[in-house]
């Protein structure tokens, strides 16, 4: 499950006329059976809202007063979330005519007063914020809005806001809706709204607001998926005959397989997938048998080769959707570990179905965790495994009951093809057309199942740490011969060699013009950075006046130089 609570505005979202109608309750009610929460989030106060909306009791958190305000309904607590109204700033209003209302923090008026309000706080000299609500204006301290309340609330329910589907009509529902994984409008919103939100409804108030949830009832808003653009996560570069296309995952739907030999960059597949997963603030746990990811990021590990790992302490810290975890085994006997695999999983199978994350398990070595001989039946653990990326060298040795969630083949290495033919016969499934040969290093061949579609050649996206260190290579270390860049001229008269892009920028200053016009309008420049530096957006500068054959020597001198220095001079 992706969204397990579904956060809602309440005046022109889900009441109208201020009130909420029978088919919304119970569409509410459908949504608590299902296992998810509810959180309301509103400009009103309390107090007004629990007189016109008896069900309140229904919302696991209330964010009243435009997010300064937390109310727990179960406990009747209440918590202010900023200081109290300014009592001058009330009595100036008051003293030019200004109709205002006050709650717990918020100092209300309505338009058009808006003016008026805004002088008195500058001529006050206070640091307040004005948020308009279809024309109420509202006075908060700076900072504090429905997005500051909601992400509150989320954190006393240890859920993560990718794990939300928000609703809301108005102005002051921008600021929640953005810290939403996915964000919907009713069709009486206001066209800003709309032209912001993932999901607009075809119905308005309340009648949308049960739209949405007969949809995320039926499948989960699965099939919104291809809208939600803002929260892809980049896997690579499909090489094909016309350029380079971005290739993205969906967070949090289905599993993926990595598999390949020993050396073939596994583990720099999975590391630039985790840490662009955690740059989005998706939480991982990385099961660890060997020790591989020992100080991963910025991941906390449990478990050394002298301590076991333990599971209590791994799920306290796992309960809070901002730590990311490693649970490293190497303190385990090798014929225990997958007991204590299995014991974890149940545990994360059971945060998973509450809060919905880890969003990313990471099982590697998954051919000794998971092996052929495993069944849900023989374990606590369901039958999908979903969210999970599988790690091994042997796929043909995991388990089918582990690999059948599988949605993404990524093999990387030699005898890639016969990686994905090895999983399709564990499954008993026909294998995809095929290309010969194997993906150069930094690429794999990469199957989206679901897809009626042959696997893609993709050039992975390395992770930040090993583009530093490709950086690095490629501005001060020695290029092999084959690889280098080799300055002839029109006749072959030279043979100067560029075994990194530090040498080649001292040619580049010091060889003649009618070489360096040579290499330009051949296109060698742009071929040599895009296949040899791997630098495809170092290819693209130099293809840009590589298309003006004529310019002057000296201009052309000077742009290469100075790419190559803004680029790759730091690395050095």
């Amino acid at each position: 499950m992706r969204y397990v609570v579904v956060a809602t505005d309440y005046d022109g979202t889900l009441a109208s006329n201020g009130r909420v109608d029978h088919a919304t309750v119970e569409a509410l009610r459908r949504t608590i059976a299902s296992g998810r929460k509810l959180i309301l989030v509103t400009g009103r106060k309390l107090d007004d809202l629990l007189k016109v909306f008896p069900n309140a009791d229904l919302f696991a958190r209330i964010v009243a007063e435009n997010g300064a305000l937390l109310y727990n309904p179960s406990t009747k607590e209440e918590q202010l979330l900023c200081e109290g109204p300014h009592q001058p700033l009330l009595s100036r209003l008051r003293e030019r005519g200004v109709p205002v209302d006050s709650g717990k923090a918020i100092v209300a008026s309505s338009e058009p007063h808006e003016t008026t309000v805004m002088e008195t706080i500058k001529e006050l000299g206070l640091e307040l914020q004005v948020t308009f609500n279809k024309g109420a204006v509202m006075v908060l301290p700076s900072g504090i809005n429905k997005g500051t309340g909601l992400n509150c609330a989320l954190e006393e329910l240890s859920i993560s806001r990718h794990n939300v589907v928000g609703l809301g009509d108005a102005e002051n529902d921008h600021a929640f809706l953005s810290s939403c994984e996915c964000a919907v409008a009713v069709a009486n919103a206001l066209p800003t709204l709309k032209e912001r939100a993932d999901i607009v409804t075809k119905a308005d108030h309340g009648a949308g607001v049960v739209e949405l949830i007969e949809q995320l009832l039926a499948d989960d808003l699965q099939s919104y998926d291809s809208k939600l653009t803002r929260h892809r996560v980049l896997l690579g570069q499909a090489l094909g005959y016309t350029g380079y296309d971005e290739v993205y995952i969906i967070p949090q739907r289905g599993s993926i397989l990595i598999a390949g030999p020993s050396g073939s960059g596994k583990s720099s597949a999975v590391s630039g997938l985790l840490e662009r997963l955690s740059r989005q603030n998706y939480q991982y746990c990385v099961i660890d048998p060997e020790g591989d990811y020992d100080q991963f990021l910025d991941a906390i590990t449990i478990g050394t080769v002298d301590h076991p790992p333990d599971v209590d302490q791994a799920m306290t810290l796992l309960e809070k959707p901002e730590h990311d975890l490693v649970f490293n085994l190497l303190g385990i006997k090798l014929e225990d570990r997958p007991i204590a695999f299995a014991t974890l999983l149940a545990r994360i199978t059971s945060l998973r179905a509450r809060t919905a994350h880890p969003h990313w398990l990471v099982v590697d070595e998954a051919h000794h965790l998971l092996p052929s001989s495993w069944t849900p039946a023989q374990s606590t653990t369901p039958a999908e495994l979903g969210s999970t990326v599988l790690v091994t060298v042997h796929p043909e040795s995991v388990s089918p009951a582990a690999l059948q969630p599988v949605e993404i083949v990524i093999a990387v290495g030699k005898s890639a093809r016969q990686t994905i033919e090895s999983f399709c016969r564990v499954l008993g499934e026909t294998p995809p057309q095929i290309g010969d040969g194997d993906p150069p290093s930094g690429s794999a061949l990469v199957w989206f199942r679901l897809a009626e579609r042959p696997p893609l050649l993709v050039e992975l996206a390395p992770a930040e740490a090993e583009r530093k260190r490709h950086s690095r290579k490629y501005a001060v270390g020695e290029l092999p011969p084959e690889n280098s860049f080799y300055f002839t001229g029109p006749e072959g008269k030279l043979h100067l060699r560029a075994y990194n892009l530090l040498s080649f920028a001292n040619i580049v200053e010091g060889v003649d013009d009618e070489t360096l016009l040579f290499h330009l309008r051949r296109g060698d420049y742009s071929r040599w950075f895009r296949d040899f530096v791997k630098d495809k957006d170092l290819a693209k500068e130099a293809e840009a006046f590589e298309k003006q054959p004529d310019a002057p020597a000296k201009e052309i001198r000077a742009k290469l130089v100075e790419m190559v220095s803004r680029r790759y001079t730091a690395a050095a």
